[in-house]
């Protein structure tokens, strides 16, 4: 049996279905359980709720249609006018509420020639629905979303990403509207014309690969708004960022991927999740050209647009990725600051009292954890029990915080994107020995 509140009886059903477990009893709490008083919850779980589990446990299990037999791979599911086919699949769920370009075999067919693996290999298998993502799945999700077909190994290397276990894909349906990035480097950004300068998010190609990283998401691993994906008023669509790495070299900062391991020539895609764009999370314009300055307005911006309760709460699972122009980093680099040191110092300057960030616990995580409990249970360090009136960072550690360069390359501008649950995971982009060729006949 499974208890849980109205919105998510249908996402509990699912869920047990794709775990294996169809036909599985689902006893409904009336209302906001989080809300309700100690003789609320009593009295609703002996009228309401208590039924329903004896109900739940005792019926005969009925898994009939739960769930039907699996499509032949590049099966055509529908033949159709555009109007027709749209409805079609916004029918069944497979659009993110836009119109789609119809994924035709001719069209997925396409994009399989810009990778070596087989056309129905599996990439990773992506929870929540357990799907295995294939080359001609996530061809004709790209498709969809009309990407160009030179992006498919981009898509791969993506899918891998967020299969990892250490992304935790399956946390992105929280109600806290998680909505998952890519960020890219290497050669393949000027290769493919990935913007990385001002609205880079939304030029270029950009758009259409964030869009079919998204409708991958939806599609493959089952994230449905409102159905599955969680969030209480939604997302904005997922997006994609290229990092400006020629005013890295010329601020002398590494780049992000060259940061983590990889050599400079290797193609790279980074998956993230943020719960900000816009709003607090807008960008900031430091108030003098000087590296204190625009620290200290860094710190702020990230002590505002940190949620320190479950920052500090989830240990090492938090992850921020600090965007800056390069005219922002240039100052910083000029004074000697590298990205490691302007992680650090954001780490290190932005903080909280202890006793503060225990009544943040204790009013809004659900769990009444205190600091000293987090530290005992290995989620903080032990420098982090301390006396009420101390202050800690914000963070566990200084790893956790990236710095990116990115944006107009004209402008004084910041960002920072942070979200909890999650940890950043990059794969290389692996590309077909016909590269080349393939590219030069585009």
């Amino acid at each position: 049996m499974v208890i849980t509140g109205p919105t998510f009886v249908r996402l509990a059903s699912l869920v047990a279905t794709w775990a294996g477990a169809p036909g599985l009893g689902v006893a409904e709490y009336p209302g906001a359980v989080q809300l309700h008083t100690d003789a609320q919850i009593r009295a609703n779980v002996e009228k309401l709720v208590f039924d329903r589990i004896v109900e739940g446990l005792t019926k005969p299990v009925d898994a009939a249609g739960a769930a039907s037999g699996p499509r032949k791979p590049g099966e055509v599911v529908f033949s159709g006018t555009l109007d027709e086919v749209s409805k079609f699949f916004s029918e069944r769920g497979w659009t993110d509420g836009l119109a789609i370009n119809p994924p035709t075999v001719e069209k997925v067919e396409e994009f399989l020639k810009y990778t070596d693996r087989s056309p129905d290999e599996t990439i990773a298998v992506l929870p929540q629905a357990n799907l295995a993502a294939t080359p001609r799945n996530i061809a004709a999700n790209a498709a969809m979303a009309g990407c160009r077909p030179e992006f498919m190994p981009l898509l791969i290397a993506a899918v891998e990403a967020i299969g990892d276990p250490d992304f935790q894909l399956v946390s992105i349906g929280s109600t806290g509207c998680k909505t998952p990035w890519l960020l890219v480097n290497g050669p393949i950004v000027k290769q493919l014309g990935i913007e990385f300068g001002v609205g880079a998010r939304s030029r270029g190609p950009n758009p259409a690969l964030g869009r079919a990283f998204g409708l991958i998401i939806n599609n493959i691993a089952g994230f449905k708004p409102g159905e599955t994906w969680m969030g209480t008023w939604g997302y904005y669509l997922p997006f994609v960022l290229a990092e400006d790495e020629d005013g890295c070299a010329e601020v002398g900062w590494q780049p992000y991927h060259v940061a983590h391991g990889f050599n400079s020539d290797t193609s790279t895609v980074t998956a993230r999740t943020t719960v900000y764009w816009g709003g607090q999370g807008c960008p900031k314009t430091p108030a003098a050209p000087s590296a204190e300055s625009i620290l200290k307005v860094a710190c702020k911006h990230q002590e505002r647009n940190t949620t320190t309760e479950y920052s500090l709460r989830f240990g090492q699972r938090n992850m921020v990725a600090m965007l800056m122009t390069r005219p922002t980093a240039k100052v910083l680099a000029d004074a000697g600051y590298s990205k490691r040191d302007v992680a650090k110092y954001i780490w290190e300057n932005t903080r909280v009292t202890v006793g503060h960030e225990n009544d943040l616990l204790q009013a809004f995580s659900g769990v009444g954890l205190t600091v000293h409990e987090l530290v005992e249970l290995g989620r903080l360090p032990e420098s982090f029990d301390l006396g009420p009136e101390a202050t800690v960072p914000i963070f566990a550690d200084a790893d956790l915080i990236d710095v990116v360069m990115c944006g107009d390359v004209y402008r004084d501008k910041l960002m920072s994107l942070w979200c909890n649950y999650n940890r950043p995971v990059s794969r290389e982009i692996k590309l077909p020995p016909n590269w080349d060729k393939l590219l030069a006949q585009r």
